[in-house]
């Protein structure tokens, strides 16, 4: 059954064809965009899952643009689908604001009013005495929430606008070193998919 019989077959192979082609690669590739976000995160549930949704739609994609080879506009929707999908699948990801990330600070300013005011606001932190190109400066090292980046930068800009510092991302982190309420939940995932021991 064709389901566009009732239509022009000019306006299916010019414009339905490529609108679908374009949807369809623009989700797949946006769920191929997180998959890989998943996989380096190291979620064993997630990524497979949405490995074989995104294969799935892939498939159908290029069916339609294997049954239409003459037809440049499926070529043009495969290749805008294919940029659009890697766009929304990074801000989506942005969005998600998934894991965590350690952030390194470096300040030749004293430390302590900007240590106080971190733990007050309930992050943990490891400080440093260390020696750069220009003397004495303190090294932070903390790990958290991607979700709270933004705070704890504002926090660091706003003890001192000149003070340095990088941001990566973490894979994992030791429950020992997890807030107590994320503790508690990652204990309670854990009942349900047990990690082997030595991991």
């Amino acid at each position: 059954m064709n389901i566009f019989e009732d239509i022009d077959p000019s306006i299916v192979e010019w414009v339905i064809i490529p609108a679908l082609i374009f949807m369809a690669r623009i989700i797949d590739v946006t769920l191929g965009t997180l998959r890989i976000v998943f996989i380096s995160k190291g979620d064993k549930m997630l990524a497979p899952l949405l490995g074989f949704v995104e294969v799935l739609i892939w498939l159908i994609a290029i069916t339609q643009v294997m049954q239409n080879l003459n037809n440049v506009a499926s070529y043009l929707a495969w290749a805008g689908g294919f940029a659009t999908g890697n766009f929304l699948g990074l801000r989506i990801e942005q969005k998600l604001a998934l894991g965590q990330v350690v952030v390194r600070v470096i300040t030749a300013e004293p430390a302590d009013g900007l240590i106080e005011r971190l733990i007050s606001k309930g992050y943990r932190l490891t400080c440093l005495d260390a020696h750069g190109t220009r003397g004495k400066v303190h090294l932070l090292f903390m790990i958290v929430k991607r979700k709270k980046l933004q705070k704890v930068l504002d926090i660091i800009r706003g003890f001192n606008p000149q003070a340095f510092y990088t941001i990566e991302d973490v894979r994992s982190v030791s429950e020992v070193d997890l807030p107590q309420e994320e503790s508690q939940r990652k204990t309670s995932f854990r009942k349900f998919f047990p990690l082997k021991k030595g991991k």
